[in-house]
């Protein structure tokens, strides 16, 4: 690990304007993605930003009925809250889901949305990848794509979206808030928060230079059966091949959002119409447009199969 400088700010904006002015500088909560990739020098922080002291920890009602959950806390508590496990079961469901016990003890709200879209050639600096070094190319067009994306992807990465939390995030419309060096504030809806590869896959998100998270809001409760399925390789501990989080109503009507898929949570409003008539119709409009490889164009059909398991689980 290289050297490194470190300071604690005293306030969101004067955390944001430590980032914003300088280039070489990272926020640090958690720290469970940023500290693994900064062992491998895969990131060079020049200098840490530790916003754990913040007072950004809160879960709090919001005026129009929703919740705020703030920047810092941590996957644990947000999984136990009990306002969350009744009215917002998907989010519960997904962050348990994720990686150990033990990291989701330290694992934060804002650094689960923030962890890099990756694959095992962005760890392997031996191999070109246009995320860690742009322009470099991507190894994975031509090497192993078992577990990369089918939809969304570009030429230059077809790296996938590893967390959960963020797909229950994009089915519940959350808003995420953020700060900047000015003290300016706004709120992006989860939808447009991360992006797609395109010819710029270094850009995880849509953050400005220095802009802070400081919460993540979420909508009045959509009522209905919230369920949060995922297959994966391993029983624990292992990123997801498909997942769906699916939020279904009475009449069968619903909305659905995947994770495996695509650089981002991957979701189209537009074929959640077709969620009553059955899995393999809806399939059809959310995958629309997909381009597998010969490795992985079997999460075609796990992704209708388990979206099918997923209404099924709710209809019950």
């Amino acid at each position: 690990m290289r050297s490194f400088t470190y300071e604690r700010p005293a306030t969101p904006a004067a955390a944001a304007a430590a980032v914003a002015g300088n280039p070489g500088a990272r926020f640090i909560a958690g720290g469970t993605n940023l500290l693994d990739l900064m062992k491998l020098q895969i990131e060079t922080p020049a200098h840490l930003v530790d916003v754990n002291g913040l007072g950004l920890d809160r879960i709090e009602p919001t005026a129009e009925g929703g919740l705020r959950i703030g920047a810092l806390v941590r996957n644990t508590d947000l999984a136990a809250d009990p306002r969350v496990r009744k009215d917002y079961a998907v989010l519960s469901r997904a962050l348990l889901a994720g990686a150990s016990g033990q990291l989701r003890n330290k694992a934060t709200t804002a650094g689960n949305l923030l962890q890099r879209t990756r694959c095992p050639y962005f760890y392997d600096t031996a191999q070109p990848c246009n995320k860690r070094q742009p322009g470099s190319g991507c190894a994975a067009l031509d090497g192993v794509s078992r577990q990369l994306a089918v939809i969304g992807a570009s030429e230059a990465c077809i790296a996938t979206h590893p967390g959960d939390m963020a797909v229950a995030m994009r089915v519940l419309d959350a808003r995420v808030e953020t700060v900047d060096a000015k003290g300016s504030e706004r709120a992006i809806p989860i939808a447009d928060f991360h992006r797609l590869p395109g010819d710029r896959p270094e850009l995880d998100t849509t953050l400005r230079p220095g802009e802070l998270i400081t919460a993540v809001t979420l909508p009045r409760p959509l009522g209905g059966t919230h369920v949060y399925r995922k297959v994966r390789d391993r029983a624990s501990y292992a990123f997801a091949l498909v997942s769906v989080a699916a939020v279904v109503q009475r009449d069968g009507t619903g909305r659905a959002a995947f994770g495996g898929l695509a650089h981002k949570p991957w979701r189209v409003e537009a074929a959640e119409a077709d969620l009553a008539k059955g899995a393999k119709r809806a399939a059809a409009g959310i995958l629309a447009g997909a381009k597998p490889t010969p490795d992985n164009a079997f999460k075609l059909k796990l992704a209708e199969r388990t979206l099918g398991a997923a209404l099924n689980q709710a209809r019950a």
